[in-house]
């Protein structure tokens, strides 16, 4: 690979999170230096195919290291593309890693190095403590678009509860995603420019139940992306492969399911690991990809305040480590426990990754954002738990 430069800037223009965020959905690797007139040293973070692995600021490294850097808020960067020979030290997915950055600053727990000012240039692309997440996209491929629709603040875009099969991606503004409970509105998360409105899976087998609602705040303009270009793209793809996109959809729901169950306390965490025994333990290293044949199986993450379900897999499903998606799960941040009639089949995941290299830069994104709103769905249905304690 070429190590030369590809993306310099001033942290003025992109601050860490927002440089993180470009860099995943573009699946970089190489090194991003980071230097500050207020620090005689650069710190560094490496990335693998848009994921950190390791940083370095002085005598700080690993997830102390990245975490510190985000209080840089006036200096330079440059990327520098290359293959990355150091050792992963850091396995929280990308998403989490941002958004929990931007909290730390927001807290007043890491050190801003910079002009002393009274505001935070640190606001996105994801929200910050007391707020609910936001996830952006990268630059639209604006050759998908067949037409633009506009909104107002309030405007409902999609009605939970209702039918359709069309994807929408955010050219400008900013949507609220809610679900509707006995008790009222409870929202998940918030999406800007360049993400995705719609179900990846509706494309492969027709149209779904829209599981959400999803508002304008402030004026929003969405562009109605191509389905049948799409569909037609998804047409050529393994049967595996679209059984992957069917089972990372169906998680996606089952984890907003989740939030919202957790929130207005319908459920008892513990008993939906309860007599099965652990699989996968939570931040194992297990480089394999497993089908469910039969049986089933839940996803759950271990926190301060105990294991806090997110999936329950059934037939049909997949997981294990998925090298082109980073969904903040399992291996490294989720637990796999399974029933005793648990039977499992290995997926060549070579060939999985070698179809998604082969996707169209708007689809791979549409995929990408599926994953990283799972990540982010996860973190908030564990915000939920920990208020809760």
């Amino acid at each position: 690979m070429n190590n030369s430069v590809s993306l310099s800037g001033s942290l003025d223009f992109l601050n860490l999170g927002e440089l993180l965020n470009l860099l995943g959905t573009n699946g970089s690797s190489g090194m991003l230096r980071v230097k500050s007139s207020y620090k005689a040293e650069a710190g560094l973070v490496y990335l693998d195919k848009g994921n950190p692995i390791n940083a370095t600021n002085g005598s700080l490294s690993g997830m102390d290291a990245i975490f510190s850097l985000f209080g840089w808020t006036d200096g330079e960067f440059e990327f520098v593309q290359e293959d990355p020979s150091c050792e992963k030290t850091i396995n929280k997915s990308r998403m989490e890693i941002i958004l929990d950055g931007l909290r730390l600053l927001d807290e007043g727990k890491i050190e801003k190095l910079g002009p002393k000012t009274g505001a935070s240039t640190q606001d996105e692309p994801a929200a910050i403590s007391g707020q609910v997440p936001l996830i952006k996209g990268p630059l639209v491929d604006y050759s998908y678009v067949v037409d633009e629709e506009g909104f107002y603040d309030g405007d409902e875009i999609v009605q939970e509860g209702n039918h359709g099969d069309w994807i929408w991606v955010i050219l400008e503004g900013m949507a609220e995603i809610s679900k509707q409970t006995a008790s009222g509105s409870i929202e998940i998360l918030r999406i800007g420019d360049g993400a995705f409105l719609g179900s990846v899976a509706a494309l492969i087998s027709g149209g779904r139940v829209r599981t959400a609602t999803v508002k304008a705040v402030g004026n929003v303009q969405l562009g109605m992306l191509d389905s049948q270009l799409l569909a037609n793209e998804l047409a050529n793809v393994s049967a595996d492969f679209k059984s992957l996109l069917n089972s990372v959809d169906s998680r996606l729901k089952q984890v907003v399911e989740m939030a919202v169950k957790t929130k207005e306390n319908q459920h008892n965490p513990e008993s939906y690991i309860e007599g099965k025994k652990q699989l996968i333990k939570q931040g194992q290293e297990e480089e394999r990809l497993f089908i469910i044949k039969n049986g089933d199986a839940v996803i759950a993450r271990q926190t301060d305040n105990g294991y806090v379900p997110l999936a329950q897999l059934k037939k049909g499903d997949f997981f294990g480590r998925i090298p082109f998606l980073d969904m903040g799960h399992e291996p490294y941040s989720a637990a796999v426990f399974s029933a005793d009639n648990l039977k499992l089949a290995a997926v060549d995941v070579k060939k999985l990754e070698s179809e998604h290299q082969g996707l169209s830069s708007t689809l791979k994104n549409i995929v990408g954002h599926m994953a990283t709103s799972v990540s982010v769905s996860t973190m908030v249905t564990c915000n939920f738990q920990k208020q809760k304690a």
